[in-house]
Order: C-alpha cells, then sequence, then structure tokens
C-alpha cells in the first residue's frame, strides 16, 4: 500500500545530495609568478559535510597535494587521475577551461565516495573550508 505523492515530497531535496561545481577561474600574479585558481562551491546535506553551502578557492598545486594525500589515506580506494599538467599557453580560456572541466570531475568521483566521506581526514576540509592550509595536515 503506497501513500499518494504530495507536491512537498515532489520538490523536496532528495535523502542525500551533493552538488560540486568548479567554477569562475581567476589568474594571479605575472610572468613566471603567474597562476590560476578555481572556485569550488558546495551544497550538500550528506552528514561527512559540516556546511551545506560552502565556497572556497584552490590552486592546481592544492588539487595535486589533497590527490596525494587522498591516495596515501585510503589504500582500498582507486583515485582519480587530475588533468596533466600544461606547460605551454596554460593561461589560455581553453587551457583553463580543458582543466576546470577535468577538477570538477575529479572532485565530484571523489567527494561523492562513500568510503572517501566517512575515512578521509581531508576531504571535507579541502572543498570546504576558507581558512584551509595544507600544513595542518601531516603525512
Amino acid at each position: 500500500q503506497s501513500k499518494p505523492q504530495v507536491l512537498a515530497d515532489i520538490y523536496s531535496e532528495p535523502e542525500n545530495f551533493l552538488e560540486i561545481e568548479v567554477k569562475n577561474p581567476q589568474n594571479h600574479g605575472v610572468a613566471r609568478k603567474m597562476f590560476t585558481d578555481y572556485e569550488i562551491v558546495c551544497r550538500t546535506n550528506i552528514p561527512a559535510f559540516k556546511l551545506k553551502n560552502s565556497s572556497v578557492r584552490r590552486r592546481y598545486s592544492d588539487f595535486e597535494w589533497f590527490r596525494d594525500v587522498l591516495e596515501r589515506e585510503s589504500t582500498r580506494v582507486n583515485i582519480p587521475p587530475l588533468p596533466g599538467k600544461v606547460f605551454t599557453n596554460r593561461f589560455t580560456d581553453e587551457v583553463i577551461e580543458q582543466r576546470r572541466e577535468g577538477l570538477e570531475r575529479f572532485l565530484q568521483i571523489v567527494a561523492g565516495h562513500p568510503l572517501l566521506q566517512t575515512g578521509s581526514k581531508v576531504l571535507a576540509a579541502f572543498i570546504q573550508d576558507p581558512s584551509f592550509s595544507k600544513d595542518y595536515y601531516t603525512y
């Protein structure tokens, strides 16, 4: 015996949801000191994440460090690769957009993994904490 669906059920938040976007790339610095960072926007109701809504900025080198930590933290989970390093024309719109898409795919896979959600000490902080510091996590 099923109960009839009401509009509140149809349009309410799903039981568990996780939306991660990597967007709004920004270039900083000049010449050889130039780098791009990306905004990570997270919306979720999964208990592993302290905030329902968050927005932080991270550089590609932060992602490299994060991936390395995840690999050492979790031997049972196959961590996906990051988009490759780019050595020429890395500040063109096309290269930055390809990297943004790759970083977004990477984060969606990693953040959506149940073992990483419960077992990683660094996952939620990397995605949500604006004062996140690599120095706090020593491996």
